[in-house]
């Protein structure tokens, strides 16, 4: 069974899944403070406004999204449960910290060599978010998610990874973690969390797909890794050599390792829509469904890899 905002879901109907990507990216602090901000964050409507499109990619063949929104890119899992009134498609949620070189100081001013000591809560946090669920709302994660962006990782980031692995180890939870296809820090984040016994199936490479670099990747898939190949509609690499690579890998045989999604949101205070609108005009839910499975067909990419990337991958990692 797998954790969804609807509660256990038997693996077997997890279906077509996209497994990185936010509903809401929020900036709690900025909208306490600046109720009147042109982005107009009203949980009633954006909530409708996610539905929609997520009921869009339902009817496009979409049973099942990973939201990896957690602490430190405005995680409110109330106005998730409002989207999941409203759509047939399954919310799977996370746990764990979004940062890049710092904790957030609720976490880096406590425990072990931090400035004032005490107690490290975030193994606490995190296996409490997936045994007994966020908050008050009963709503459990099913993922794990931190960041490894440098080949080197600072105090802050081991401090992350230290608990983000014990968290697996007490509860088996599958890890995402963003990585830097320029660094390519998906070998240190292999190698910081294999140290802690974590195992390789265990650890999908975020953002693997911003990588053109087909022996990178296929080094971190013959590790047991698996590719995120999930910033489909995102113009950094360009659309075309972004499915150039999924059918690069798929010829050598490492369909069994990727999985695909966008990395998009329905609303996220933190860029300007309208010129994420003119500069990605394929960043959205729907871009897979309608123009990357079809030119992956067109390629040669055989429905039975498009059904493991999308389907049985996905199943497997979730559920294991």
């Amino acid at each position: 069974m797998i954790e969804t905002m609807r509660g256990p879901l038997a693996d077997d109907n997890l279906g077509a899944t996209l497994m990185h990507e936010h509903i809401f990216g929020l900036s709690p602090e900025v909208h306490w403070n600046r109720p009147d901000l042109p982005e107009e964050w009203e949980i009633e409507r954006r909530a409708l406004e996610a539905a929609t499109r997520l009921n869009e990619i339902k009817a496009l063949g979409i049973d099942t999204i990973v939201d990896l929104t957690v602490i430190g890119l405005g995680r409110f899992i109330p106005a998730i449960e409002r989207v999941a009134e409203q759509t047939a498609v399954n919310i799977v949620v996370s746990t764990g910290i979004y940062c890049a070189d710092t904790l957030p100081p609720y976490f880096g001013n406590k425990g072990p060599g931090s400035l004032f000591g005490g107690e490290d809560r975030m193994v606490e946090f995190f296996v409490r978010d997936i045994l007994e669920g966020i908050g008050d709302t009963g709503v459990k994660a099913a993922m794990l998610k931190c960041v490894v962006e440098h080949a080197e990782l600072n105090a802050d980031i081991e401090r992350l990874v230290v608990a983000i692995s014990r968290t697996h180890e007490l509860t088996g939870t599958p890890i995402t973690v963003h990585t830097d296809a320029r660094t390519q820090s998906g070998r240190a984040a292999y190698h910081a969390l294999a140290k802690r016994g974590v195992a390789p199936d265990s650890i999908i490479i975020g953002h693997a797909g911003d990588s053109t670099d087909v022996d990178y990747l296929s080094e971190l898939a013959d590790r047991g890794l698996w590719l995120g190949m999930d910033r489909f509609g995102i113009e950094s690499v360009s659309g075309e050599e972004r499915i150039a690579t999924v059918v690069a890998m798929c010829e050598r045989g490492y369909a069994e390792r990727m999985v695909l999604s966008h990395d998009a949101y329905s609303f996220n205070d933190r860029v300007d829509s309208a010129i994420v609108a003119v500069r990605h005009p394929n960043y959205h839910y729907a871009h897979i469904s309608r123009d990357v499975i079809p030119e992956l067909r067109r390629r040669g990419v055989t429905q039975a890899m498009i059904d493991r990337m999308m389907v049985e991958n996905p199943q497997t990692i979730l559920s294991s």
